[in-house]
């Protein structure tokens, strides 16, 4: 991968433009999914693709200056940023928030709340910035596939060019697989036919459907499979095999858990469990993990000076935090009338949950936002009991910035693989969360002007609305709410992970890379099954590849993980935006 781009030859008004724009178009995208399937894009890759294709195109058409690789990075950083505007809340607690017959913000008062609690996200980044990109060797498989597709997309000679080759061949297998899923409705999914003697209502057996122990057709998670490695592959698969395939029949058998429909996969009943030990394996984990690096690094001798951990002046990321976590606590305070106090804690946990965001999201390349959003609700149930507002949008405050937080980071990644400086990124970054905002918010009140009828149908399923209006309902009745027995294992969980955190920290170092990790193990217990088998099969098979062809795979396995990540995510984003032109 080559590591030339220095951003700030790119940080000019027609990179910025073109992100903006790009990102103004790619966000609807995201939020139309996000309503429909629960699920969004990182968009880091699609921007570059376009803003390489309109500039090449305007060069032969009308001779313009060509588009370096620089400026691609601003342009794909500010359009990815405005795309992953969707953590604000506009897809989950907002909407929630409506259904439960709460004022909702609404016009400018609605920018403004998505744009402050992104913000505060990007404000997290730059702290975590030292510890997740500069010293972490966490491969970010978003940010490491956006980085080597463009590395490959403007390098020069015949090594660049047999990089695009399998990459490009790569990112056509994904995409037909995907378009042909679309256009045809069917899932690309196989799931074993054996069925369980135990654990069914009625005394009926569990087969492996209902509890989604299947081999998925997405080519998009065996792409980030290659990109995590093994250990996390791995972790991934024992995670599930413990969640899935071992508490998920129990918990049915013991009749801790209702089963669904008949035919369908039950994970919207078995996650209400499994969520509370795998979010409290991977908190406990990530954070006990950050504790001992940071102690680590303050027993050395010579620790870094303050001006080299922050990727921007010292003074200025104060001020912007501080303004930031003020901004954020006043409008809870003035829109849902949350207590300063209680705001501030909600702050407060965002940055602890956001590093448990990064450190996941860091080694598998999804995501925790929904998972962790739950903790956040239970923190706020705490804090100002009964109150449904509070609960929903004090944890939007934490999911939100986690959110944020993670796909910066993912942009930072790709920064640092190219050799960028990391300050003129964040400058594209606050204009793609500014764009974002304001396309973001007039995209949902189009799309759903009357949630109350329109959500939580066939039309617009939205399952995290669901989700999250289901928690809020069940923690405003007190903790002991929580689902039978899951407050033990939520603390097994948190012992597991802090175990394995310091084993890891402990062990000699040829053995500390196959310590599992807590954080991919609890992430686990949070997705369905098939996508952690997705997962481990790609890590599996990068690995194989490494040990069979090592020099083909030093020269070429990133750029076929890339491709399938790009392919797929080209053909989801069409997807998304032909349904979303057709609703007009």
């Amino acid at each position: 991968m080559q590591s030339r781009a220095d951003p700030a030859n790119g940080l000019g008004a027609r990179a910025l433009l073109t992100g903006a724009v790009i990102g103004a178009l790619l966000t609807p995208c995201n939020i139309y999914s996000g309503l429909k399937i629960g699920w969004s894009f990182n968009m880091s890759i699609a921007g570059a693709l376009l803003g390489l294709a309109f500039w090449r195109l305007a060069q032969d058409l009308f001779g313009t200056r060509a588009w370096g690789l620089p400026e691609n990075l601003i342009n794909q950083t500010t359009a990815s940023s405005a795309a992953s505007i969707i953590s604000g809340g506009l897809v989950a607690p907002l909407p929630a928030l409506a259904l439960l017959h709460q004022p909702v913000p609404e016009g400018v008062t609605l920018v403004l709340w998505v744009f402050s609690v992104s913000v505060l996200g990007l404000a997290i980044a730059a702290l975590l910035h030292a510890r997740f990109i500069t010293a972490a060797a966490l491969p970010f498989p978003a940010g490491t596939a956006a980085a080597e597709t463009l590395s490959d997309i403007h390098g020069s000679g015949p090594e660049a060019a047999a990089r695009v080759r399998w990459l490009g061949a790569a990112a056509l297998l994904a995409a037909g697989v995907k378009l042909i899923s679309e256009l045809t409705g069917t899932v690309l999914r196989a799931s074993l036919p054996a069925r369980f003697p135990w654990g069914g209502a009625g005394g009926q057996g569990v087969g492996f459907q209902q509890l989604g122990i299947a081999l998925d057709g997405s080519l998009l998670m065996i792409g980030f499979g290659g990109i995590i490695g093994l250990r996390a592959g791995v972790s991934l698969l024992l995670g599930a095999l413990i969640a899935w395939l071992g508490l998920a029949p129990w918990l049915l058998a013991q009749g801790l858990v209702e089963p669904g429909a008949a035919g369908t996969v039950w994970f919207n009943a078995l996650v209400g469990w499994l969520i509370w030990p795998g979010v409290s394996l991977m908190t406990a984990g990530a954070l006990t993990a950050l504790w001992l690096g940071r102690r680590r690094r303050t027993d050395s001798p010579r620790p870094r000076p303050m001006g080299t951990t922050l990727p921007v002046a010292p003074i200025l990321w104060l001020g912007g935090t501080a303004t930031a976590a003020a901004l954020v606590i006043a409008l809870q305070w003035w829109l849902f009338a949350i207590p300063p106090l209680a705001g501030a804690a909600m702050v407060v946990m965002a940055f602890g949950l956001a590093t448990v965001a990064a450190r996941v999201v860091g080694e598998t390349g999804i995501p925790p936002i929904g998972a962790l959003g739950k903790i956040a609700q239970l923190g706020s149930g705490a804090l100002v009991p009964g109150s449904i507002s509070a609960n929903l949008m004090g944890a939007n405050v934490t999911g939100g910035a986690s959110g944020q937080t993670a796909d910066l980071l993912n942009d930072l990644k790709a920064g640092a693989l190219l050799g960028a400086r990391p300050a003129p990124l964040f400058a594209a970054q606050l204009l793609g969360i500014a764009v974002g905002s304001i396309v973001g918010s007039l995209s949902y009140m189009l799309l759903i002007p009357d949630p109350a009828q329109q959500l939580l149908t066939p039309e617009w399923p939205a399952p995290a609305v669901a989700t999250w209006k289901a928690v809020a309902e069940v923690i405003a009745g007190g903790a002991q709410a929580m689902p039978p027995w899951s407050a033990a294992a939520a603390a097994v969980g948190a012992l597991a992970g802090i175990g394995l955190a310091l084993l890891q920290h402990r062990a000699p170092e040829r053995w500390a890379a196959w310590v599992p990790s807590a954080s991919a193990m609890g992430l686990a217990f949070v997705i369905p099954a098939w996508i952690a088998f997705g997962l481990f099969i790609g890590a599996a098979l990068a690995a194989v590849l490494r040990w069979w062809k090592p020099h083909w795979a030093a020269r070429h396995l990133l750029a076929v993980a890339a491709g399938l990540v790009a392919g797929e995510s080209l053909a989801g984003v069409a997807a998304a935006m032909r349904a979303l032109l057709s609703t007009g």
